[in-house]
């Protein structure tokens, strides 16, 4: 099974780099400014995984249009348009999407669609995440994700950050980004009741942890038919 990394940051050297322990080969890193081994290798290619920035994506959907290669997608902060994108393209290639490629983070969204229905009436609820200082966007892909999965239906406001009179909180999830040092990412969900509080925390404290998740979804693609698979898929 032949891998192309679109992207050329610290997460797409280490998905080339251990490939090979998934058993794949890793044909190396492009990206959109230096194309060339996605255009070299088009008939090679089985599977390219891209962390890399939106502004990829519409180009590798265009070159992979037609063809048989699977995509494993997980840059952040892609917009609703290129979402809509990757869903129609997924009819006719697989294609799995996740903006956290973490086995804990899975769980994680698991257990917030079960426990928050049973609590959102009664406790006020709060998000916290903590990145690195190189993280562009804000808040995380993560986060976002975790959002959805406490609120599916939209029925809290969502609150980023608070700054002078506020007033008292109203129907909400209040939502904070942290950022600095080489902080990998951290979540924090937090329930607020009368007299208790339940907090809900994961720490990566390394990038293995995605670069694992990404590289076991790549090897999942190899068997699969069109389709758009998230991390749901490798917890079955």
């Amino acid at each position: 099974m032949k891998a192309l990394v679109v992207g050329k940051g610290r997460m797409g050297q280490l998905l080339s780099a251990h490939a090979d322990s998934f058993g794949m080969q890793s044909l190396g890193c492009c990206d959109v400014l230096d194309p060339a081994l996605l255009l070299d290798h088009k008939e090679e290619i089985d599977v390219i995984l891209d962390f890399s920035h939106p502004d990829n994506l519409d180009w590798i959907l265009d070159e992979i249009e037609g063809t048989n290669i699977a995509l494993v997608e997980g840059t952040t902060a892609l917009s609703e348009t290129q979402k809509q994108r990757l869903a129609q393209q997924a009819t006719r290639q697989p294609i799995f999407y996740s903006a956290n490629y973490s086995y804990g983070v899975a769980v994680f969204q698991k257990l917030l669609k079960t426990i928050t229905p049973l609590l959102k009436d009664g406790f006020d609820m709060e998000l916290v995440e903590t990145h690195h200082n190189q993280k562009a966007d804000a808040p995380s892909g993560t986060a976002l994700a975790l959002l959805e999965a406490m609120d599916p239906d939209g029925e809290f406001e969502r609150v980023y950050a608070r700054e002078g009179v506020v007033g008292k909180r109203g129907k909400e999830i209040g939502v904070h980004a942290l950022r600095g040092g080489t902080i990998a990412g951290i979540h924090e969900v937090d329930f607020f009741g009368e007299d208790e509080t339940i907090e809900i925390k994961h720490t990566a404290t390394s990038r293995m942890i995605f670069v694992n998740g990404a590289l076991k979804a790549a090897r999942f693609l190899a068997d699969q038919q069109p389709g758009l698979y998230t991390m749901d898929d490798l917890l079955r």
